[in-house]
């Protein structure tokens, strides 16, 4: 068996990684160390916006005032869509209590985050869809403060749809700021005085690497980069909604990476001679990023066994798979790593990523491999109880001081011998272990 790369991307996720960081770096250091008006700087330096950053009531009124009502009706149907599966995912979490051995109880509990900060992006497209799946999650998993930013239009402010969204699904608070800028605002509590105790959302390739240089002092939904696409096919596939898939994702950005694994040559040349006639149909922006995506990220390819596609599949760990093959259930029993998984010419990404009800903040550049997406469970801290009666130390305590000494921890060791000697005066016990 062997692969056949029919065509092979020149240029890799990580490329001009270096560069990101050291900007990313420098934006984070000025920003804690100058408070709101540095960040204030950056929106007016880096998006035009002077205005206030704190977005008013009243603002948010006026701009749904300038949404449309079908628009509004979409967002609804989306908002409540992503709801529901949030309130499903929710429910298949439960604490419980139960008795280990006879007077230890060890439990379980969930507690909700207490503030959650939501990137939505705002630069090149509107990406209201952003909005309801970050903060519609956080508020059906419970969590009390959520605060949410986007880039501002120059001195236009948030664009009027994601204001409708955001307010829709729930923010308390919301904030004109974009980049490297809002993610600082939102990690360091600025604006509000609130620091998000969780960072969630997608973004660029700075906003990424601002969540993954705070990772630690707060937490962050996932590790990401930008938006990729898988797509597996077979013979039985129709090339044009293949082609057409990919070119969708591609027009994310330049280095949106689009994969076709397939085991039939003639789909993939079918596939391959669409591309250009697809993203040349596309308006002018959306054109030259997917143009350069596919240039530069896009790859084709062919294997002998639908075992090896597979296998390819679950190598790159994609953010978005799809199987567009007749044998969908062989394939859903196989595929172990991808943060969203789209089974049938059917269903397509775009689909998840605006409004069928699951999360499209997702895992990319392999990080399919050891995480999924964004869920309620990520705004939900599980968390372990334990209690026990006296008698239940009586074992309990004497395995500890032994395994305590073993490791050479004495401190913790006399913390189980203090209450062997009040619970059960003048017994004794092997309180010593032996490697």
């Amino acid at each position: 068996m062997a692969t056949e790369y029919l065509k092979k991307a020149p240029r890799t996720p990580a490329s001009g990684e270096d560069d990101t960081r050291r900007i990313v770096s420098e934006m984070l250091s000025e920003i804690q160390k100058g408070g709101e008006e540095r960040a204030r700087e950056y929106g007016v330096r880096l998006d035009g916006y002077s205005g206030d950053i704190l977005v008013s009531r009243e603002t948010v009124e006026a701009a749904a005032r300038r949404v449309p009502q079908r628009l509004k009706d979409d967002l609804e149907f989306a908002h409540g869509k992503v709801a529901e599966f949030a309130r499903r995912q929710r429910d298949s979490l439960r604490e419980f209590e139960i008795e280990l051995s006879p007077g230890v109880w060890a439990g379980q509990r969930l507690i909700p985050i207490e503030t959650t900060g939501c990137y939505v992006p705002g630069g090149r497209y509107a990406h209201v869809a952003s909005a309801i799946m970050g903060i519609t999650t956080a508020r059906v998993a419970g969590v009390t403060n959520v605060i949410a930013c986007s880039a501002p239009h120059q001195d236009s402010g948030i664009h009027p749809a994601i204001l409708y969204a955001m307010d829709l699904c729930g923010a308390d608070h919301i904030l004109a700021l974009g980049g490297v800028q809002g993610i600082a605002a939102l990690a360091f509590g600025l604006f509000t005085g609130k620091r998000a105790d969780i960072l969630v959302g997608p973004g660029n390739r700075f906003v990424a690497e601002a969540k993954r240089m705070l990772f630690g002092s707060v937490g962050i939904d996932l590790f990401a980069g930008p938006t990729e696409i898988l797509i597996i096919a077979d013979q039985a596939a129709d090339p044009s909604i293949v082609a057409q898939d990919l070119v969708g994702q591609a027009e994310h950005g330049l280095d949106s990476p689009a994969w076709l694994v397939t085991t039939s040559r003639r789909l993939a040349e079918q596939v391959m001679e669409r591309i250009d006639g697809l993203i040349d149909e596309l308006p002018e922006v959306q054109s030259r990023a997917a143009e350069a995506a596919w240039r530069d990220y896009g790859e084709v390819i062919l294997c002998d066994t639908d075992g090896e596609a597979v296998g390819i599949s679950d190598q790159y760990a994609p953010e978005h798979l799809e199987v567009q093959t007749a044998n969908l259930d062989w394939y859903l029993s196989r595929l172990r790593n991808y943060g969203s998984l789209f089974l049938g010419e059917e269903t397509t990404v775009a689909f998840g990523d605006k409004c069928s009800g699951t999360n499209h903040i997702l895992p990319t550049r392999g990080a399919g491999h050891y995480t999924g997406g964004l869920s309620v469970h990520k705004f939900i801290k599980v968390v372990t109880t334990q209690r026990m009666t006296r008698e239940a130390g009586r074992e309990v305590a004497a395995v500890t001081a032994r395994i305590s000494r073993l490791e050479g921890m004495e401190g913790h060791a006399r913390t189980a011998d203090i209450r062997l000697r009040k619970y059960f005066p003048g017994e004794s016990f092997v309180l010593e272990g032996r490697a």
